[in-house]
């Protein structure tokens, strides 16, 4: 089960977006896994015109994932984010500074371009066929525990939770990774760029593709000739700059990412095809790899 947990005052564009029975009934529909907006409309005997726009006002309240699926057309699927929403009423005592926290498991991107050799696991096997990018867009790909790719990208979304009229202090990213390598190579360099809210933070690289060891939460099925774990790496934005384990990476501020101005953070990590170093990269969630974790960001703010 997901859960949302937000308090009174953040949660009122989410009470907005239900204060609408075709909304409710979109999300009820969704129980059963996503669908596109034809299929909505017909199922809900709604016109498409209604459905698009009530899609639209729940992606903006951060409760369904829309992502475009290859294929005729390149059609929007959407699906729910979340599987309850607890709504804390308690009054919260203000600190000088407050921070929130959001795990995203690595397999839960928005959106994708993907270049072979490519690939996904979870802590059964793979999942889908190796070296396929189609497989990038299959539903068990939220399941997953390691994916990986040569060059190209995935995309995430986080909850924007900032109160209106608080100030931003900082935003940091942490995820486990490494280059990739067929099977693994210690000596294996790769340019790996970090974009937030749509600007280029800075690329950062990543010496290696580890292996010949396991990592401490590889399953058993994983192979020690191939890669086992990365580097637990940092990225952190603040009115100051850009950093990658606290060594300055790049001039962007916390001001340059308009975090107030949408109701989701965005956080894209891949490896360009111009680059001098196409090392590829190798993502970890928390059954693989020696970090029990997977995408986790946390923002850092106080009363404005």
């Amino acid at each position: 089960m997901r859960d949302l947990k937000v308090s009174l005052n953040d949660g009122l564009k989410i009470f907005k977006a239900l204060s609408n029975e075709q909304r409710l009934n979109i999300l009820q529909a969704l129980n059963n896994g996503p669908l596109n907006v034809n299929e909505l409309s017909e199922k809900l005997n709604i016109p498409f015109s209604t459905t698009s726009v009530n899609l639209q006002k729940l992606q903006d309240a951060g409760l369904l994932t829309i992502e475009i699926i290859p294929g005729q057309g390149n059609q929007k699927v959407s699906s729910k984010k979340y599987d309850n929403i607890v709504v804390n009423i308690s009054p919260v005592e203000q600190t000088e500074n407050d921070h929130y926290v959001v795990d995203l498991p690595i397999g839960d991107f928005i959106d994708c371009k993907i270049e072979p050799t490519c690939g996904m696991a979870n802590e059964s096997g793979y999942i889908g066929t190796l070296d396929k990018s189609t497989t990038f867009f299959e539903p068990e790909r939220r399941n997953a525990q390691l994916l990986w790719f040569r060059s190209g990208f995935v995309k995430y979304q986080f909850p924007n939770r900032v109160p209106h009229h608080s100030t931003i202090q900082e935003l940091i990213f942490s995820v486990e990774l490494c280059s990739e390598a067929p099977y693994h190579r210690l000596d294996w360099p790769s340019d790996i760029t970090v974009t937030v809210n749509d600007i280029e933070v800075g690329t950062w690289t990543c010496p290696s593709d580890f292996g010949g060891e396991r990592g401490l939460f590889t399953p058993s099925w994983r192979k020690n000739s191939s890669t086992q774990y990365g580097l637990l790496k940092q990225w952190k934005i603040t009115n100051k700059g850009a950093f990658i384990d606290d060594i300055p990476l790049s001039n962007i501020t916390i001001n340059d990412l308009k975090i107030k101005e949408q109701p989701f953070i965005s956080f894209e990590i891949g490896v360009k095809s111009t680059v001098e170093n196409v090392g590829g990269v190798n993502l970890f969630g928390a059954k693989f790899g020696n970090y029990k974790q997977g995408l986790v960001m946390k923002l850092t703010h106080k009363p404005g």
